[in-house]
């Protein structure tokens, strides 16, 4: 049995801790903040969990590989956090309309037909139906490019809720003897063929005989000294959430770089941003408004509804939405498992399978 120290505790950080463990390795996870709290600038619990790219047809394989495999494993996955800890993650098969606006209905449909994911189209009723006005979502800019007004409805796409799953995560992590580090940040590392320890800004110093940076934005800062080609940076995202006045949505909406998610509770998602702004996870007032603007032109019954909150969190940005999944180059036994950007809910548990295979017995 081996030592794992794994750097970081959002979803992949504990997804692949938990897998790790299952292996039969010893798991610690080394956190900056705390494991499933509502922290500013974390985009575990901040995004909005829908288990599919947004618009898969436009991503490269590598994205989609990973996605798909993760999406197909979350069932399984959630009703064992349910079965074990009475945490329920909401693993919701709520299907992603996508509006007309900007769709190239020929691709989406021939990507669906290739990977096997069912779709419907649906029709201009079908969408006014679900308390969708079009004529708003022109009026606010988007403009309707094709004459077909039918929209395609993807209805095996499902979502999770961040936030649950992170609380059933930490509940399973600790009910299978993972040690949980919180509030313990690290020093970047220096140049080594081997690490036997990792010392914390404190000067404390954390061994073990492998090592896994899942720090998503922050990983970056970890490791400037030993992977200069590592190419993450922080991408803020922000973010609304409304509770609709009458149940109307069914689907995960989808138009034109936005998207509305209904949960089961009656409460909305709406959003969101990406800014290249640094590690400022503060919201803006101007954003807010884009963001309620577009959020009232889809579904206007939100008109006039209260905003409950507005959020940000800092993604792991990296070209391509492709992340690093690795042993490191010349540190023989660390391992990276970083850099998601917007996917890293819906990878996570494909990555945690890659990196479990990678570190072996």
């Amino acid at each position: 049995m081996s030592k794992v120290i794994v750097i970081g505790g959002g979803i992949v950080g504990c997804l692949t801790a938990l897998t790790l463990t299952r292996c039969g390795h010893q798991v610690t996870i080394v956190e900056r903040n705390q494991i499933a709290a509502q922290t500013s600038g974390e985009s575990s619990w901040a995004g909005a969990g829908v288990l599919l790219p947004l618009l898969p047809w436009m991503y490269k394989d590598e994205v989609n590989a990973l996605s798909m495999r993760g999406a197909g494993l979350y069932p399984e996955i959630c009703q064992q956090l349910l079965h074990e800890t009475g945490i329920d993650p909401e693993y919701t098969q709520s299907g992603m309309l996508l509006l007309p606006e900007h769709l190239n209905a020929a691709l989406a449909q021939a990507w669906c037909q290739e990977n096997h994911q069912p779709f419907t189209i649906a029709s201009s009723s079908y969408i006014a139906g679900q308390g969708i006005a079009q004529k708003g979502i022109a009026e606010q800019g988007l403009k309707i490019e094709h004459s077909n007004q039918n929209g395609l409805l993807l209805g095996a796409v499902a979502q999770v809720r961040p936030p649950n799953l992170l609380q059933a995560l930490k509940a399973s992590l600790l009910q299978n003897a993972v040690k949980l580090i919180e509030h313990t940040e690290l020093m970047p590392l220096k140049s080594s063929q081997k690490i036997n320890s990792w010392t914390t800004t404190t000067g404390d110093a954390l061994t073990g005989d492998q090592f896994v940076v899942t720090s998503g934005a922050w990983s970056f800062d970890l490791l400037k000294e030993t992977a200069a080609q590592l190419n993450i940076k922080p991408m803020r995202g922000q973010i609304l959430l409304y509770k609709q006045p009458t149940p109307v949505l069914q689907h995960i909406v989808y138009s034109n770089g936005f998207y509305i998610v209904p949960r089961r509770d009656g409460y909305l998602l709406a959003g969101s941003t990406l800014e290249d702004v640094g590690f400022d996870y503060s919201t803006t007032e101007v954003v807010k408004q884009e963001l309620q603007s577009k959020a009232e032109a889809i579904l206007p019954s939100l008109k006039n509804t209260p905003i409950i909150k507005h959020w940000s969190g800092l993604r792991p940005g990296t070209p391509d939405n492709i992340p690093t999944i690795a042993a490191h180059p010349t540190i023989k036994n660390l391992f990276l498992n970083t850099g998601h950007f917007r996917y890293g809910l819906t990878m996570a548990p494909a990555s945690a399978e890659r990196l479990a295979n990678l570190i072996g017995d």
